[in-house]
């Protein structure tokens, strides 16, 4: 049985289970790529390149 459907948001990247991003309310996705998790969005320099200003889960390609 499969679980959740998980989405990335088209604006801003998080990832969750809604079909509006609890974030920024952007539309999501459910076609996405790679997975990155910020733990601390102040010292990653990933984050800095994709522009995240909190932790969290993100896609680094969203459809």
């Amino acid at each position: 049985m499969a679980g959740p459907v998980q989405k990335a948001c088209k604006q801003c990247s998080f990832i969750s289970e809604e079909a509006t991003c609890p974030r920024c309310g952007g539309q999501t996705s459910r076609e996405w790529q790679g997975y990155l998790i910020v733990v601390d969005h102040e010292k990653s320099d990933i984050a800095k390149r994709m522009g995240i200003s909190s932790n969290g889960r993100f896609a680094l390609r969203v459809r």
